[in-house]
């Protein structure tokens, strides 16, 4: 007997019939002898729906009642799921956030999980039946108010969850069969990971690849929880995250067995959310830089890459680039303009028409010529390298967003990841 904790997208449980089709997984894997704790987002699109008619309220809803009204999504998902698990003979209950003892710091709207109490789930596993989560969601410790966690908060919860219970494996249910070396939507012959480490996926996940939330990543490596990513629409196997990708699988339902040698390169990521600023003219003296980035980030702004030119001879001026969320520019803008003539820049450039792609494997760092390779490949597709960023396991670079997907395609191919085996499927068209 295992402890699986499940989680299931948007996507998976979209309708009624879809939801039905996700009992009957759980009842599976209940009646297979497993106890099972089962996290769920909301249906489809109501979580944008939800949104929609509070800005047609009011443009500036306030952030405690928007996460109020936004958990109202999971809630209504985490009942009928239950509801379909009874009705095919398996006994299930289903649980709020806060009733699955998910605290949280007070921060609406991006809430973080500080402890995980699960006294009322373990009580129902104990009891024989399935526990049902409502995802995204908990409760503050100081003011009991309730919090969304914000972008693939469900993952994390899963993952949470999965630790507070020292749960066997985290099964993540999406829309794909697994983790693939690039986004199946631009890159058709894009191929399925079978094993990737905790430090890769978190690479790909902050890089852009949307399969597993950033956070949900940490959380694994931090509390030591093996991931699988799989699809909700089919039965294959999908992806295995964990420490070490030489690992034998943790699922219960894969044989034993390990890898001998793990790819130089996992994959290749892609984000198109993040624009550029450009501060033109700064007095190349010590400390000016220090006071630019000491303003964004009082502004809550984080940066990606930095870029600066060397200073003119003649002018003793250079100008300092860096990416940012393109959602955050507006606040880094503004905060910087106010702060010009103290620090004496000449202007401010902001361009919201890049696209970034990153090259992530673990192998990378052992393997002399993988820059050269990147930079041949994107060099004879003809796409321009405006900004460059590497780590251990990781390299960046930023081009023009209308040249990104030239670019997967031609780096996936430059370095041997394209598969003959047929195209990889995006079942319900998000690839999330």
């Amino acid at each position: 007997m295992a402890l699986v904790v499940q989680k299931y997208g948007g996507s998976s449980v979209s309708d009624a019939e879809s939801i039905k089709r996700v009992a009957k997984r759980i009842a599976e894997a209940k009646r297979a002898g497993n106890d099972v704790v089962v996290v769920v987002s909301a249906m489809g699109d109501t979580t944008d729906e939800l949104i929609g008619l509070a800005q047609q309220i009011t443009p500036l809803p306030p952030q405690r009642e928007m996460d109020i009204l936004l958990t109202a999504g999971e809630r209504i998902s985490m009942s009928l799921l239950a509801m379909a698990i009874t009705n095919l003979g398996v006994r299930a209950k289903s649980f709020t956030g806060q009733q699955a003892g998910v605290i949280t710091d007070a921060v609406h709207g991006k809430a973080r999980i500080v402890d995980v109490v699960p006294h009322r789930i373990r009580e129902t596993i104990e009891r024989g039946q399935v526990a049902i989560v409502a995802g995204f969601q908990g409760v503050t410790e100081s003011t009991n108010d309730v919090t969304t966690l914000g972008r693939g908060g469900s993952d994390t919860t899963a993952v949470a969850l999965a630790a507070g219970l020292d749960a066997d494996v985290c099964e993540i249910y999406t829309d794909v069969d697994g983790v693939f070396t690039a986004d199946p939507r631009i890159v058709s012959a894009a191929r399925k990971i079978d094993r990737i480490t905790y430090e890769e996926m978190l690479e790909m996940a902050a890089s852009g690849a949307k399969v597993l939330a950033l956070r949900c990543v940490e959380y694994g490596r931090r509390y030591g929880v093996p991931i699988h990513v799989r699809s909700s629409f089919s039965g294959k196997q999908g992806t295995f995250v964990s420490a070490d990708a030489y690992a034998p699988d943790p699922s219960p339902q894969s044989p034993e067995e390990s890898v001998m040698e793990a790819p130089i390169i996992s994959g290749v990521a892609h984000d198109r959310s993040e624009a550029k600023i450009t501060v033109v003219g700064v007095p190349d003296v010590p400390g000016t830089a220090a006071r630019i980035f000491e303003v964004i980030a009082g502004s809550g702004v984080n940066i990606d890459m930095i870029v600066q030119n060397v200073s003119a001879a003649r002018t003793g001026l250079t100008d300092i680039s860096f990416s940012l969320p393109e959602a955050d520019g507006s606040a880094a803008m503004s905060a910087l303009s106010a702060l010009q003539a103290e620090i004496g820049f000449d202007s401010l450039q902001f361009d919201d028409q890049i696209g970034k792609l990153s090259l992530v494997g673990a192998g990378m760092k052992s393997h002399p010529g993988v820059s050269a390779k990147l930079f041949g490949a994107l060099r004879d597709a003809g796409i321009n390298i405006e900004m460059i960023s590497t780590s251990e396991i990781r390299i960046s670079v930023v081009t023009r967003e209308d040249s990104l997907d030239d670019a997967v395609r031609a780096v996936h191919t430059a370095f041997e990841l394209d598969t003959a085996g047929g195209e990889a499927v995006v079942y319900a068209g998000t690839g999330r």
